[in-house]
């Protein structure tokens, strides 16, 4: 299915935002995320449906000064 991810268009076989995060290999990282510009926690992600066309946030934190 096309999504966006991070304003860009990829083709990807997740159904679910969780399934999203481990085939970007982002499974063992500290993230967040939205789906159509509302934030999703991490503990909702896995129940998080994804569809054609929707664009997906993820943001790892940084450090610094």
């Amino acid at each position: 299915m096309l999504i966006q991810i991070n304003g860009r268009p990829q083709d990807v076989n997740a159904t679910t935002l969780q399934m999203l995060l481990d085939e970007l290999g982002y499974d063992e990282k500290t993230v967040g995320t939205a789906l159509n510009q509302e934030f999703v926690r991490a503990k909702d992600r896995a129940e998080t449906r994804l569809r054609e066309g929707d664009a997906v946030e993820i943001v790892t934190p940084r450090q610094g000064g």
